[in-house]
């Protein structure tokens, strides 16, 4: 599914040029669930922005699902966003005009898929438990409450991965164990989950941990499927 080798990204902070990645090599199959970690400034915010198709690598190879997208232009990289990604963002990202129906329903907009794609819509909500709750403005729910109407956003264009950087950082410990079940859910129903994070409880429900440190890969962790 991702196959990703010798990526270099490159920056020039004034006159002297700063490697965020140095070269990374790693490859992510099919209905895998990874976490990526570092500390701050290790490149792996740089790599999920790559990986995500909102940036391009200074060199290197990055093939999703078989297809090279490292040189696609901005459009292109834009439709296989639109196509093959679902993003979790920390900060919901929900807009605040709109229920939580209509925020599910955004990416489809965009997407130009009208056919029963309220139907649609609703059954994630069923699926994260909030379809009593789609008629709510993201004022009138939790951050728990927000960050599942976020996450069937992320799904309603049927994504071949699903992306989340940081989903946890902004709830209770609590509200992030039930996030982390459903992504785990999410997860043994054959989504492809790629999760940055920077706390060794919410990485540990992956299967398999990168860790990262100036650029580059230290230490790939495989755990069991039931890891969590």
């Amino acid at each position: 599914m991702i196959d990703v080798k010798q990526l270099v990204k490159s920056y020039q902070m004034g006159e002297t040029p700063v490697l965020a990645l140095r070269g990374v090599d790693f490859s992510i199959k099919a209905n895998e669930f990874v976490a990526i970690m570092g500390p701050s400034g290790s490149g792996k915010s740089t790599l999920m922005n790559i990986i995500g198709c909102l940036d391009k690598p200074s060199s290197g190879s990055y093939q999703l699902n078989g297809h090279e997208v490292s040189s696609l232009d901005d459009d292109a990289l834009s439709a296989v966003r639109n196509k093959e990604i679902g993003f979790v963002f920390q900060s919901f990202h929900l807009l605040p005009r709109l229920t939580a129906l209509q925020n599910v329903l955004l990416p489809m907009r965009f997407a130009e898929q009208e056919n029963d794609s309220e139907a649609y819509a609703q059954t994630l909500l069923a699926r994260v438990g909030l379809l009593e709750r789609q008629g709510h403005r993201p004022n009138q729910l939790s951050g728990g409450q927000r960050q599942r109407v976020a996450i069937a956003r992320a799904l309603v264009n049927r994504p071949t991965i699903l992306l989340a950087d940081e989903p946890t950082g902004a709830l209770d410990s609590k509200t992030s164990v039930e996030i982390m079940e459903l992504f785990t859910e999410l997860h043994q129903a054959g989504q492809t989950i790629i999760l940055v994070t920077h706390e060794e409880e919410v990485a540990a429900y992956a299967q398999r941990v990168i860790r990262m440190r100036d650029g580059d890969i230290v230490q790939i962790d495989q755990r069991g499927e039931d890891a969590a």
